[in-house]
């Protein structure tokens, strides 16, 4: 006999049920689950055939059930496939939409520099405040441990980390449902000593893991990646006198080719400006050196989630100031309508 939809359902809690209390599972308790909407004796029924087929048992005199070895590997099996359907799904959503923003941004850092005559860059989405999603834990082998993290935004991390202990399949399961019912929802910053001390205290032998695991997820929620930045415009500089000066054009168009200033800059803006305005720096103020002679006008954009780049205009201190603004400001709704547009389709 095959495991039909309801038994499917019935056995799925009679197993999360008992992870949670470690108490035999009665039908009584199962009939006060909202999706299942069955009486009690319907359920004794389908425990029955359970029971019969070796899913779950009954211990000593016990009214309730308790899932076997057969009804864990059922469940583990078919959680982590259903786990990892969902994690393929959001991996080929979000390379769609990586692909996607990508493009815009290339495209819109050459208008930008067309319309302005100055130099222009776009940096690509980071994601700020990131909260985490889901976590899943797969063993890869006997001491080897596939870490899956996913935080706002559906950004997606994998990480592989040595144990030291063997782990078996339902721990396994119940180490999955552990850290994404105390997980879920939190920043880097929620996650603090005490929600940390009560998941070692929960996971008993498992607490070494837990410390490896919560390890790579801060890594993930923290990482500081490479940040893409799409530059357009550099040979625009040689316009305008003042910064034509050999020795100051070749700086700036390096500071523009390698990159690694435009993220100091860039790092900067989100530090002092964490809303969407438009912000102005002269001379001076510009936090990059070889930028000293120039005004940048930099403006946040966000794209909902956490997910939020930065628009920058670099160009002589006589800049028309009125002119980059007002293209700044059309450029943000033009990226704003862009995404929104995306995203209702893909809800659609």
């Amino acid at each position: 006999m095959e495991l039909d939809d309801r038994k499917v359902t019935i056995l799925k809690a009679i197993i999360k049920t008992y992870l949670e209390t470690g108490e035999p599972v009665g039908s009584r308790t199962i009939s006060k689950y909202t999706d299942i909407q069955l009486s009690s004796a319907t359920i004794r029924n389908e425990m029955s055939d359970l029971e019969e087929m070796g899913y779950i048992v009954q211990p000593h005199t016990s009214a309730g059930r308790i899932p076997s070895d057969k009804g864990y590997r059922f469940y583990v099996d078919r959680i982590m496939q259903e786990k990892e359907q969902e994690v393929t799904e959001v991996k080929a959503l979000m390379i769609k939409r990586v692909d996607r923003v990508e493009l815009v941004l290339k495209k819109l850092a050459q208008l930008l520099a067309k319309d302005t005559n100055y130099a222009a860059m776009i940096s690509g989405p980071q994601y700020h405040h990131n909260k985490l999603k889901f976590i899943q834990l797969s063993l890869m082998d006997p001491h080897k441990l596939l870490v899956v993290t996913v935080v706002e935004g559906n950004l997606i991390r994998n990480k592989v980390i040595d144990i030291q202990e063997e782990i078996r399949p339902e721990e396994m399961l119940n180490l999955n449902i552990m850290l994404n019912s105390s997980l879920n929802g939190l920043t880097i910053d929620e996650i603090n000593l005490g929600v940390i001390s009560r998941l070692k205290e929960q996971a008993g032998i498992h607490g070494q893991v837990i410390d490896l695991v919560l390890g790579e997820v801060a890594a993930v929620i923290q990482s500081e990646e490479d940040l893409p930045i799409y530059t357009s415009g550099a040979t625009n500089i040689f316009k305008y006198p003042e910064l034509s000066d050999g020795q100051k054009a070749s700086q700036l168009i390096r500071t523009l080719e390698q990159k690694e200033m435009l993220q100091e800059l860039v790092q900067d803006v989100n530090r002092s400006q964490e809303d969407n305005g438009i912000q102005v720096y002269i001379g001076e103020e510009t936090p990059v050196q070889s930028m000293k002679d120039c005004s940048v006008v930099t403006a946040n954009y966000e794209l909902g989630e956490g997910i939020r780049g930065t628009i920058g205009v670099i160009g002589p201190k006589r800049m028309d100031y009125e002119k980059v603004l007002n293209t700044l400001r059309h450029l943000m709704r033009q990226l704003d309508a862009t995404f929104k547009h995306d995203k209702d389709d893909e809800e659609g």
